[in-house]
């Protein structure tokens, strides 16, 4: 059935969040990076030509953002009937020969350079000439726009997979706008949906006491996680932002974490990629002679659909839960174990709370105090004065299973990252697609300078995991230079 959604509609509290949260440094978009396998038939102008006949199949690429006078209520979202091509879509030639350490050079740069806010929250970079013929598309989406699970839905819609029955493609129809709506009428419309909405808080204050109740009873009952601010120990990486961004990706075999998940009871593909970027960190911290007073600290998004939900093709449904990375834990396999259990309590204590309570919430955020706020505290640089609420963020999100196409060329490989929080100078995403786990890590330079070194430990962390092979170790004192036995990591200078 297709959906027909109006051509002016009020953003999702959620959604205006991660505008409120944009400051000059702080950046909310994602980078979405497709490896083709180009040929004869893959050009500029035919990509362009197609991405351009399917802008009926995502929608939210022709949307903008439309903020409301005073702030009364959220933005909300304006239809266009036309997107600007050569403002969106960029071209970049490489010369032929271009490495994968020198592309993720030129994804920090892009990465570096907010979205123009004058039109719809998106850009994708055409970067031909990479090393064997292939072909790098990276997209720049707003998290305003999609969250991973609306982005992976938005991909299916540009890619044909190679299935024996093809998925039926997602439709929605928007009505477009043949101009901006004026003041007046965006002040009427906040106001009368910032009445209607009020209608929802005393369902939700009582959603929320029974939450903080059964969260309270699981703590007595001697559920035990981390809380952010108080249990975050300083580390370099931790602190103001400034506006640059650092990129490094690092590919590990699937089979390899099946494998290795196999041989520990109760251990989920998640537990196995928090214990992996664990291992990773101690390496770093360790060469840089770091050592924290206590375990780092995860904040891991998570979906707040339901299982078996429909497809969205954007918006967004997360939250966040936190737990350790038992950095603190020198054995390997039991460091493994420990983020087991914390992260299976914190899921616990966060199915009490319910997980749309913060997104439910965040649709009564005042608009211009909470921006105001955003941006005096980045401005004051106060990320700096305290202790960061966890340490690194940390996303997993499952990626298309099978061999997929984009206008006929081969999509070889597929990476994603999400973006940096004021005071969290790193974010490691993972995006499976195929036979691989591609993590992707973004890192402000400053905080964090030599994002490669530490992509190339990620094997190595991996590896440390691997009951069969002996290789266990403290996993924290040793490191080796990049490029040295870390084979399936791609490595890039800051």
């Amino acid at each position: 059935m297709t959906r027909v959604r109006p051509a002016i509609e009020r953003m999702a509290g959620i959604d205006a969040g991660f505008l409120y949260m944009e400051t000059p440094s702080v950046h909310m978009h994602t980078l979405k990076i497709a490896i083709l396998e180009a040929d004869d038939e893959l050009t500029y102008d035919a990509f362009v030509t197609g991405l351009l006949a399917r802008l009926k199949r995502l929608p939210p690429l022709r949307r903008r953002v439309v903020e409301v006078p005073f702030g009364l209520n959220h933005p909300v979202w304006v239809t266009l009937p036309r997107i600007d091509v050569a403002h969106h879509i960029r071209r970049h030639r490489l010369g032929g020969d271009t490495s994968m350490r020198q592309l993720e050079q030129l994804i920090g740069l892009i990465a570096s350079t907010p979205l123009d806010r004058k039109h719809p929250l998106w850009e994708l970079h055409y970067c031909e000439g990479l090393e064997g013929g292939r072909v790098a598309v990276v997209g720049k989406l707003h998290h305003a726009l999609a969250d991973g699970a609306a982005a992976n839905a938005l991909l299916a819609n540009v890619t044909d997979v190679r299935t024996a029955v093809p998925p039926e493609p997602l439709q929605e129809e928007l009505e477009v706008a043949t101009r901006l709506p004026g003041k007046a009428m965006l002040v009427r419309h906040a106001l009368h949906d910032a009445t209607v909405q009020i209608r929802f808080i005393p369902g939700l204050l009582v959603r929320t006491v029974r939450g903080v109740i059964g969260a309270l009873k699981e703590r007595r009952g001697g559920v035990s996680t981390p809380v952010p601010v108080l249990h975050a120990p300083r580390v370099s990486f931790n602190g103001s932002l400034t506006p640059l961004r650092s990129f490094a990706t690092a590919t590990l075999p699937l089979a390899e974490f099946k494998r290795i998940r196999a041989q520990h009871d109760g251990v989920t593909l998640n537990d196995l990629v928090l214990a992996v970027t664990s291992g990773a960190l101690r390496r770093w911290l360790a060469a840089r002679g770091e050592r924290p007073s206590s375990s780092l600290l995860a904040g891991v998004p998570i979906s707040a659909d339901e299982r078996d939900a429909v497809p969205r093709l954007g918006g967004n449904r997360v939250s966040n839960l936190f737990t350790t990375l038992a950095t603190d834990v020198d054995d390997p396999v039991e460091r493994l174990r420990r983020i087991s259990e914390t992260t299976a309590q914190a899921k616990r204590i966060q199915q009490r709370l319910g997980t749309s309570i913060l997104a439910d919430w965040t649709q009564f955020t005042p608009p211009r105090p909470f921006a105001l706020a955003v941006r005096a505290y980045s401005r004051l640089s106060a990320a700096s004065w305290h202790p960061a609420p966890f340490s690194v963020i940390v996303s997993n999100v499952p990626g298309p299973r099978e061999p997929a196409t984009v206008g006929g060329a081969r999509l070889a490989d597929l990476f994603s990252v999400g973006p940096l929080v004021d005071g969290i100078g790193l974010n490691v995403t993972v995006w499976s697609y195929v036979d691989r786990m591609n993590f992707s890590l973004l890192a402000c330079p400053d905080l964090l300078p030599d994002v490669a070194r530490l992509a190339s430990y990620f094997p190595e962390a991996l590896a440390e995991l691997d009951l069969d092979t002996g290789s266990r170790g403290a996993g924290g004192e040793a490191h080796r230079e990049p490029g040295a036995g870390a084979s399936g990591a791609h490595q890039a200078s800051a």
